[in-house]
């Protein structure tokens, strides 16, 4: 197992899985909230990632792993369930809803670069010199290299990753949670026309974000790094 594989696996997968977790907790607390209680009923209104692994073993566990494993970041899906009677007779609640998962990863994001910031007003960490996902920072000269250097690793993922995961989410697409947010915005009834297209618009949905979204990861990172 090479280096990267070794980051993927202890760096980019609990992030995942705690930055996923944290999403769709936000959504369920928003459902039960806006009236709907169908997620708290099947256990996602938790903290703890079990409940949402249940639902999506897959996206949540297997391919997680998988993708840590063979290319040193993860990669997947989780969902909460809700009402879809609730959410036509109530768009704006179900736009909030939608909205809640993205906001909750821009605040862990938010949380990563004021311990980022902290660190570097410590004297701990200094911008990286070649900038990536996992190296937006590193230990300053002098610094012992193991608990801070973890650190300065951890926190680049975590405010990569969940700054790129509240984007990704809001592309107004389905089946992301954009689609369903731009009810709080546009005309009542577009996410609705949206969730009429069933499986077909949210395939088309995907392949549209699969090929917009890598034109969007390096601006988005030159960002955050410029923040820093």
């Amino acid at each position: 197992m090479d280096a990267r594989s070794i980051d993927g696996l202890l760096f980019w997968f609990p992030a995942f899985v705690f930055s996923t977790t944290v999403h769709e907790a936000a959504h369920a607390w928003s459902a039960l909230k806006g009236g709907d209680p169908t997620a708290y009923h099947g256990g996602q209104v938790s903290l703890s990632p079990l409940p949402h692994i249940r639902r999506e073993p897959i996206g949540m566990l297997v391919l997680p792993l998988l993708t840590a494993a063979t290319n040193g970041w993860a990669i997947g899906w989780a969902s909460a369930p809700f009402d879809p009677v609730w959410a036509a007779q109530h768009p704006r609640r179900a736009g909030l809803m939608a909205a809640a998962g993205p906001v909750a990863n821009a605040l862990l994001a938010l949380a990563a670069w004021a311990a980022i910031k902290g660190g570097m007003a410590a004297g701990a960490f200094v911008p990286s010199e070649y900038m990536s996902a996992a190296s937006l920072v590193v230990p300053a000269a002098g610094q012992a290299a193991g608990f801070v250097a973890f650190a300065a690793k951890a926190l680049s993922v975590m405010l990569s990753l969940n700054t790129l995961l509240a984007v990704f989410n809001l592309l107004p697409v389905p089946p992301l949670d954009g689609s369903a947010v731009v009810d709080l915005v546009a005309p009542i009834g577009y996410a609705r026309m949206l969730r009429r297209l069933g499986p077909a618009g949210s395939f088309l949905g995907l392949l549209v974000a699969w090929k917009v979204f890598p034109f969007v990861v390096a601006p988005v990172l030159r960002f955050v790094a410029a923040t820093i």
